[in-house]
């Protein structure tokens, strides 16, 4: 049982939590992500480890309620108990592998859609760590979706906020907002871009006019973690490759998102009537 020992909502919908798990949190690296089960007939649910102590044995997930099994893990308390939690799975980031001299002049440029701005943080955390220079733009439909801004702000060069609506930092797209920043004249060795489907393909074919490098980290539909349902699926450079074992990120220029994001609503009807079902037993 692995013990969530702090609990905090950083919006009406996306909570946070710090959960027990010392050997997870000895192996993992940026750009991995674990499963969970919230409870023992739970669905096997996906998230991105946004942080992790070592000292601590700790590791932190960031969960955002659109779906019956999310519901069920936000109701968790402090004190409570995850009945599963396996990980860390998947790929670290490339840039893991390089030897710190490899980092001095590189700059790199993070692209986070909503509840993507999770998994940036600890990739960006760990750049600055080893000195190269990150710009993040952080998108959200409202400035009540936004998170992790303080925390961002505190390891990356400039940080640029943007919201559909406008109620907080720049009205548009995220873009848009890259399409401002290259013409001011910026200059990067690699970019990184992490949130909705939808958000990573219009960021590709964004970049793409740039002729920067791209990473994307798939957020596919997964079930056992270990390739071998075949649920996260994903065709790249026209083959078929396993998320969850060979990625969770890959060459964004590369990535069949139209396929991706039509996937990604197979059971869209089930999770609703799974999700009606679960607020009513919530409430019973």
């Amino acid at each position: 049982m692995y013990k969530i020992v702090k609990k905090e909502f950083l919006t009406p919908i996306i909570c946070l939590m710090d959960v027990e798990a010392p050997r997870l949190a000895a192996a993992a690296q940026p750009g991995q992500f674990l499963i969970v089960r919230a409870r023992e007939q739970g669905e096997r649910i996906p998230l991105t480890i946004c942080d992790y102590d070592k000292e601590k044995g700790t590791v932190t997930i960031v969960t955002q309620i659109v779906g019956a099994s999310s519901r069920l893990i936000c109701h968790l308390e402090e004190g409570d108990c995850f009945t599963d939690l396996v990980g860390p799975l998947g790929i670290p980031s490339e840039f893991v592998e390089w030897k710190d001299e490899v980092f001095a002049g590189k700059k790199f440029l993070f692209v986070a859609g909503g509840l993507g701005t999770a998994p940036v943080y600890p990739q960006v955390k760990y750049l600055h760590s080893k000195g190269a220079k990150v710009d993040v733009i952080i998108g959200a439909r409202n400035r009540d979706l936004l998170i992790f801004e303080k925390e961002m702000g505190e390891v990356c060069d400039n940080l640029y906020i943007c919201t559909d609506d406008g109620s907080k930092g720049v009205k548009g797209f995220v873009t848009d907002m890259i399409d401002k920043i290259m013409a001011e004249g910026n200059t990067y060795d690699h970019a990184v871009a992490i949130g909705p489907m939808v958000m990573m393909k219009f960021t590709t074919l964004t970049m793409k006019k740039y002729n920067v490098p791209l990473t994307v980290s798939l957020n596919t539909i997964m079930v056992d973690g270990t390739g071998m349902c075949g649920a996260c699926r994903v065709t790249v450079a026209g083959k078929t490759r396993f998320a969850c074992v060979e990625g969770p990120e890959f060459d964004a220029y590369q990535v069949d998102f139209d396929e991706a994001m039509r996937r990604q609503t197979m059971y869209r009807e089930f999770e609703i009537e799974a999700d009606h079902k679960c607020k009513l037993g919530l409430h019973e």
